[in-house]
């Protein structure tokens, strides 16, 4: 684009790096309600939300329309159509996303609609038109133009019963400068936004949007339009009801300026779809600019050619001038950029229009190019390629990512040549270092992958769990090879599918290609820790051998957890079993891959074998018998660490390196995390945090503090917080936790047992004496708590009440204080543990200034992990997981809307996260069986009933329609037998399928987690 024609209004949808440049909309729920705070994490945190822009309706004062006008606007209106759709996948310039715009009937007969490419995308679509009378009809993907910003939809013209369908006749020739037009465009049928205009230009240079799609190798009109805005695809026509163009972009400084699709090309193509005959395109792999006389005076036209065109072609300003030749293409060592074109095959040419229309009927013959470079007359001979093979119609999923073959429009945007193999969603295996897209993969596994069918060919022979070196550029960085070695997943995502684009149908239909090869069985491997130099410290040199290196990926987004993968140090508490504590804002849920790297040599399997409800730990386990290292058990502290003492620090920082500080513990303190209230995710309550006076304390994610004789006194782990309403990313605290608190559950596994812990479900808060008083605690037990704990004087108040299913009577409630606990008077946190192996505690409280004593029944923590999940259109749903029921005084059902995938139905109609679903098409639904029971039998494509409460107690109800191809119906079920933990069944035509089923966008790869930025090197 040249400088002077100024930035692109945003009324196409946004790439990541261009949001920035352009004005944020305002966002409204499509026929959905949010729940509170706009946190609500989303599969897929990497595009803002994408809505194409339409107006309200606007006519200027003093353009009132004439009778004419509004006899032509009133017969345009039947014709013109909302469309509703969804990308149900990125795929080349478009990411995943839902949204919708503007068509018009071209063809009532048989039932076609024009509208924007940009809308029909390059990918998989799915979506309904809406017509003036609201009637609503399915939309299929006819044709979408390679390179130009226009597409062909069908729909069935029998389905439309109450009011005539008429189609708007397409006159490119009626576009003329001076021409009064209306832009006619439909906002959800819902209200008309009728735009005025004059046409001022019909030769300037098609707009550039920035990153994602862009047209080129077209002149654009210009109109000064009355009004700013408009909906892509709306028709733009003339006094007597003729489309003259096509409503494409505009400007977003605020100019009233409009930029329309001249319909010669849309009219080509239609006329071909009408006549059965194929749709060929032509290129020469080369982009060209219009450029004024003038500037193609400064780049050496000469004046006897100048003088040619311009007796040829009175009426034009300039000339067609090569702007981008593609390396490796038809063009390249021919043009040169900065050539000017003056004949194509012995004729004067100075118009898009015309070389379109030479180039779309030579594929696979030479057409001669006549240029001036330089004032020499250049005379080339050129292939002309077809423009639909480096247009990429299919694509391939395979561990947990999906990849195509790199556009024409990527190589064009990039002057890159047209070929390698293009990761149009980098997620599962091959998510790299940055969210990025753009990536082209160069080797997998030292071979090398020139094009789709060769990755192909060496992702077949890639056994599961395998590590492989896979080299790979960036579109906007050639210059530099990337090296990664990744960990190919082929158990969560076993088939290796490939999608092709069918235009008959408008789908696109999947195929198997290849099933996983078995993992190949790990071998013992040997090696030795690193020795730290300069020790000053020798009680911290031994612990180097008890630490080891912990990467969880977690395929399926569950529990409101955040990211998909986290790395942290973990601690081994016991070397003869291969136990290992960690953080559970590292580990989050037993639905995960787990590797522990031990001595920065030996990569083992892990597997979760326990989860601490409340105090932020997980202890997961690996096969001792593959470590031939010297791996040393931790000794763990047996008494608790008290304010002021000297400690040693070791932790790990972003880099993975270890680093150590002599310092003092500062403080000991109840956690106190606030809740996220947008997503409710795991988060510690009622344990002691521990904070140390030292620098590195706040860089280090994980780690110990040692004492002088090399036990470990604390673990210092990563808490995950509550998200920023103002940054948009997760807190992160660090944190001590005093290793006595582990001992009781570290023993039972050692022994073998399983702990099962009860615990009294509630959330405890600290309060000073003062408010004590004033609660109503007697002066006696005021003085007892100064004598029981000298070092603070505090006893412990219900906050909130964690909802429990079947409340039973003599619990506590909000306000309460604890005096003590089974004879103990509890004024530590630490002595709350007591509640972990009770039934049943003997307690003394005061309740309302009354004091009491009551018997606590405590409740099993057994049940508190997700076990099943089930995915629905593009929804994941569980039970409300522990961190629901903390936040929450009422369960409305166990069906609870954890996350949804961009471009699915459950984005487009509003299924939100922490939404609860209580009825489908009116059946009660509490439970995950009777919801599965109710949803399996609705049929494919057609509308069902929903009634859902947000989390704030706001009862909805919203329709929604099923899409059984790109989100089938599926079900995690948690399952010791099977070695992942884990067994999907899939829902096909109603009937269970075990595994993967035959359709459907690879569900790990739709589901584009928010990554974590610290993931650390290779």
């Amino acid at each position: 684009m040249n400088g002077t024609n100024g930035t692109v209004r945003a009324k196409r949808k946004q790439h990541p790096s261009s949001v920035t440049e352009r004005p944020q909309k305002q966002h409204r729920a499509i026929n959905g309600k949010e729940s509170a705070g706009q946190n609500t994490p989303e599969i897929g945190t990497m595009y803002a939300d994408e809505e194409i822009e339409i107006e309200d309706a606007r006519i200027l004062p003093g353009m009132a329309d004439t009778a004419e006008w509004q006899a032509c606007i009133e017969n345009v209106v039947r014709n013109v159509v909302s469309i509703r759709f969804c990308q149900t996948c990125s795929f080349d310039t478009d990411p995943a996303l839902t949204s919708e715009a503007t068509g018009f009937v071209v063809d009532a007969e048989r039932g076609y609609i024009m509208t924007n490419r940009h809308v029909v995308g390059a990918g998989p679509f799915w979506g309904y038109c809406i017509f003036d009378n609201h009637e609503e009809v399915d939309a299929y993907p006819v044709y979408r133009d390679p390179v130009h910003d226009f597409g062909i939809l069908r729909f069935d013209p029998k389905a439309i019963k109450y009011m005539p369908v008429a189609a708007l006749p397409l006159r490119p020739d009626l576009a003329k400068v001076g021409a009064e037009i209306r832009v006619v465009g439909n906002d959800a049928g819902e209200k008309l936004s009728i735009l005025s205009g004059v046409i001022s230009r019909l030769d300037r240079n098609a707009p550039e949007y920035g990153d994602g799609y862009c047209d080129f190798n077209t002149n654009y009109i210009q109109a000064a339009a009355a009004a700013s805005g408009g909906s892509s695809g709306s028709p733009v026509v003339n006094i007597d009801g003729y489309a003259v163009a096509l409503q494409a972009g505009g400007r977003s400084d605020g100019a009233a300026t409009d930029y329309f699709l001249p319909l010669d090309r849309p009219l080509r193509a239609l006329r071909c779809i009408q006549e059965g005959k194929p749709i060929t395109r032509g290129t020469i792999q080369c982009q060209w600019m219009i450029k004024p006389f003038d500037e193609c005076r400064r780049l050496g036209l000469a004046p006897e050619w100048e003088s040619a065109v311009r007796k040829g072609f009175p009426k034009e300003t300039g000339m067609l001038v090569a702007e981008i030749v593609l390396p490796e293409g038809p063009s390249d060592n021919k043009i040169e950029e900065g050539d000017v074109l003056v004949r194509v095959n012995g004729e004067l040419l100075t118009q898009f229009v015309r070389l379109d229309d030479i180039l779309d009927s030579s594929v696979g013959d030479k057409v001669k190019l006549m240029l001036q470079r330089g004032g020499e007359d250049i005379e080339v001979e050129v292939e002309v390629g077809d423009l639909h093979k480096i247009t990429p119609d299919r694509f391939v999923s395979v561990a947990g990512a999906s990849f195509h073959n790199l556009s024409y429009q990527q190589a064009r945007l990039y002057a890159v040549a047209c070929k390698g193999v293009f990761v149009c969603e980098a997620t599962g295996s091959f998510r790299f270092e940055s969210t990025d897209n753009g990536w082209i993969i160069q080797t997998v596994d030292h071979k090398k992958t020139p094009d789709l069918d060769a990755f192909i060919e060496v992702m077949k022979g890639i056994p599961d769990r395998s590590r492989v070196v896979v080299t790979y550029k960036h579109l906007r960085d050639l210059h530099t090879l990337n090296t990664s070695i990744l960990h190919i997943d082929r158990h969560w995502s076993s088939k290796m599918r490939l999608a092709v684009r069918n235009d008959s149908t408008g789908l696109w239909d999947f195929t198997d290609l290849a099933d996983a090869l078995p993992e190949v069985p790990p071998v013992p491997r040997a090696a030795s820790f690193i020795q730290l130099e300069n020790l000053q410290y020798p009680a911290a040199a031994d612990i180097v051998r008890s630490f080891v290196r912990v990467l969880c990926h977690m395929p399926v987004k569950l529990d409101g957890f955040p990211r998909n993968r986290k790395w942290g140090m973990g601690v081994v508490i016991d070397a003869e079993k291969g136990l290992v504590v960690i953080s559970r804002a590292i580990v989050p849920y037993d639905l995960c891959d787990i590797s522990i790297t031990i001595a920065d040599s030996i990569i083992v399997e892990g597997k979760v074998i326990f989860m601490h409800p409340l105090q932020n730990y997980a202890i997961i386990k690996y096969d001792p018998s593959l470590v031939d290292a010297p791996v040393q058990s931790a000794k763990l502290s047996t008494t608790h660490v008290t304010q002021g003492a000297s400690t040693y620090f070791v932790g790990f920082n972003q880099n993975m390196r270890i680093v150590i500080a002599q310092t003092t513990i500062t403080d000991i303190t109840a956690v106190a995390i606030p809740a996220n209230s947008g997503a409710p995710r795991y988060r510690a309550v009622n344990v002691d945090a521990i904070t140390v006076d030292t620098s590195l304390s706040g860089q280090c994610g994980s780690g110990v503090l040692v004492g002088e004789d090399g036990t470990v006194q604390a673990l210092w782990l990563t808490y995950l917080g509550e998200r920023s309403p103002v940054t948009q990313k997760d807190t992160d605290y660090h944190l001590g936790l005093a290793t006595p608190t582990l001992l009781p559950v570290i023993q039972q596994i050692q022994r073998g047992e399983i702990p099962k812990l009860r615990m009294l479900s509630v959330e405890f808060n600290a309060i000073q004496m003062s408010q004590a008083r004033i609660m109503g605690v007697s002066e006696e037990w005021i003085k007892k708590v100064a004598l029981d704990n000298s070092s603070r004087h505090q006893l412990f108040m219900i906050r909130k009440r964690t909802f429990e299913r079947g409340e039973e009577g003599g619990a506590l409630l909000e306000g309460d204080v604890i005096l003590t606990l089974n004879g103990k008077i509890i004024t530590r946190v630490s002595e709350l543990d007591v509640m972990y192996d009770h039934e049943v505690l003997d307690a003394v409280i005061v309740r309302d200034c009354v004091e009491m004593s009551i018997k606590l029944p405590t409740v099993s923590a057994d049940d508190l992990e997700t076990d099943r999940a089930i995915s629905f259109c593009g929804a994941i749903l569980h039970k409300p997981h522990h961190a629901v029921r903390q936040q929450i005084s009422k369960l409305h059902s166990e069906v609870y809307v954890s996350a949804r995938t961009r471009g699915s139905p459950a984005y487009q109609y509003g299924l939100a996260p922490t939404n609860f679903i209580t009825h489908v098409n009116g059946k009660p639904t509490p439970d995950l069986e009777s919801f599965l029971s109710a949803v399996v039998g609705i049929p494919d494509n057609t509308y069902f009933r929903l009634k859902a409460m947000t989390f704030d107690n706001v009862p909805w109800v919203i329709t929604m329609k099923k899409n059984d191809h790109y989100f089938p119906t599926m079900e995690w079920i948690k399952d010791s037998t099977e070695k992942c933990g884990w067994r999907r069944v899939t829902y096909e035509q109603g009937k269970p399928v075990q595994g993967e089923g035959h359709d459907g966008i690879n569900v790990i790869s739709g589901e584009t987690f928010e990554m974590d930025e610290n993931l650390g090197g290779l």
